[in-house]
């Protein structure tokens, strides 16, 4: 397992409970992860950002908001789950908007669970990964998704089951990246290589 996670929660564990409007807890979240070194410059962005932005948990904050996401990988740690976005048409972790919530780590269990269909999933805390991208969905401005990334581990034998916001799921490890998709992004495979990591 990653050094330095310890905590590991189910769904229904009171630490998941939502903070409305807490960007304080958000902030501690981003402070807390634990990250590679060429991640420290986004946790220095998402930081700065959120001391100029006290609207960043709601997508109505137009420059970019607060997004939660998780690396779920399997019981034996050997391979990721990743989605086909439906409205971005790019192979992604499960994930999503904070929606003013800012437990972070409640909202990335949440859309892990929503968006693949598997139960019983567990996550670690504290955050592996955090990353500033720009996003365009179709219909909207371009704008900033500041995403907290904590790793989340799948029960053997699970089955997933993708939902509306996805065309289809796929297990992959390290090298099966290129293979799925060459033109992943650097912070997927960035990602990918923390969760699957020593």
């Amino acid at each position: 397992m990653i050094p330095g996670l310890e905590v590991v929660l189910g769904v229904g564990d009171r630490r998941l409970a939502a903070a409305p409007g807490d960007l304080g807890v958000a902030a501690a979240h981003v402070r807390g992860a634990r990250l590679v070194p060429e991640a420290e410059v986004h946790r220095t962005a998402v930081l700065e950002f959120l001391a100029h932005h006290h609207d960043a948990l709601h997508r109505s904050c137009v420059a970019g908001h607060l997004t939660g996401s998780a690396a779920v990988v399997d019981a034996s740690r050997a391979r990721t789950l990743l989605m086909l976005h439906r409205k971005l048409g790019r192979w992604f972790q499960p994930g999503g908007h904070a929606d003013g919530d800012g437990n972070l780590a409640g909202v990335a269990l949440r859309e892990a669970t929503e968006e693949t269909g598997l139960d019983r999933l567990q996550l670690w805390l504290p955050a592996i990964d955090v990353d500033v991208h720009e996003v365009a969905p179709p219909g909207e401005p371009p704008h900033l998704h500041l995403d907290v990334r904590f790793l989340v581990v799948a029960p053997a034998g699970a089955t997933e089951r993708g939902n509306h916001e996805s065309l289809a799921l796929r297990w992959v490890d390290v090298g099966g990246l290129d293979a799925l998709d060459p033109d992943v992004d650097s912070s997927t495979r960035r990602l990918v290589a923390r969760a699957l990591g020593p």
